[in-house]
């Protein structure tokens, strides 16, 4: 198994579509093929050697790709990543870890949109920011995130986790406008300040606040149940994602049920003073 390290060279002048590069492909390649590989770049294809510098070595590890630059003009960066690592160092373009099932995706920088759309499994984790629709539905499907983990340490633009089934979704940050929009399953927890619409048409699923208190919108009820098994088990798990996070098993919640405008069960989870 060989490991590679992808140094940017200069920016490209048009959008490439970085798909290809995962780790199970290009680690079984020779350094040679690698330099070779073509990607996608407006309505033709350039070798992956006029964009990168490519430094490799034998490793008997999984497969492990890192990249180094900006690579804000890359999209799809670990679309379909099912096994290995991917490191970039630098931030990334739209689509990152479309439609992953499995592995871990690693990014220093930030992601434009759709980060985390249709992902199935694995962890995708962003130091920076990330666009729009992240951890949401592909235009004109159906379902957004069905699986996974998506950890984001700065914040998120508009329709977070918009349709998303399944998995969690944790944003240390802010999150834009229509914050969990359809929710229909899976836990959702934000750090910092959320934009308008939050839980709109939420169906079922978790929204955990562990920000700024919000009024919950008229849609939503509370709920005087004791949740107090549940919570303990929630907190505790979101706990060991740090920041505000940490503190949650010690803090006690406000409980509310909605969108009832859709006959929706979802869960609001607000964190009390």
């Amino acid at each position: 198994m060989t490991r590679h390290t992808l140094m940017l060279r200069a920016a490209p002048p048009l959008r490439v579509d970085a798909r290809a590069l995962s780790p199970a492909a290009l680690c079984a390649m020779r350094r040679e093929e690698v330099l070779r590989l073509p990607l996608p770049q407006g309505r033709e294809s350039v070798p992956l050697g006029e964009c990168f510098d490519v430094a490799s070595d034998l490793d008997d590890a999984p497969p492990r790709l890192r990249f180094e630059g900006d690579l804000s003009r890359f999209d799809g960066l670990g679309a379909g990543l099912a096994l290995g690592t991917i490191e970039v160092h630098g931030s990334v373009g739209d689509q990152l870890g479309l439609a992953m099932s499995g592995g871990e995706l690693q990014v220093e920088g930030s992601a434009r949109d759709l980060a985390g759309c249709a992902m199935r499994g694995g962890r995708l984790e962003i130091r920076g920011d990330v666009g729009d629709f992240a951890a949401g539905a592909l235009p004109g499907a159906m379902d957004g995130m069905t699986g996974g983990t998506l950890v984001v340490h700065g914040r998120a633009g508009a329709r977070l986790a918009d349709r998303m089934r399944r998995g969690t979704v944790v944003v240390h940050g802010d999150a834009g406008d229509f914050l969990a929009s359809r929710l229909v399953a899976g836990t959702v927890a934000i750090g910092g300040r959320c934009g308008a619409h939050a839980g709109w048409g939420m169906r079922r699923g978790t929204l955990v606040m562990a920000g700024e208190a919000l009024q919950p919108p008229g849609t939503f009820v509370p709920v005087h149940a004791d949740a107090g098994v549940f919570w303990a088990l929630l907190a505790r798990d979101l706990a060991r994602f740090g920041g505000r996070f940490e503190a949650l098993p010690r803090r006690a919640i406000a409980l509310w049920a909605g969108d009832l405008a859709v006959q929706g069960r979802g869960e609001w989870l607000v964190l009390l003073d």
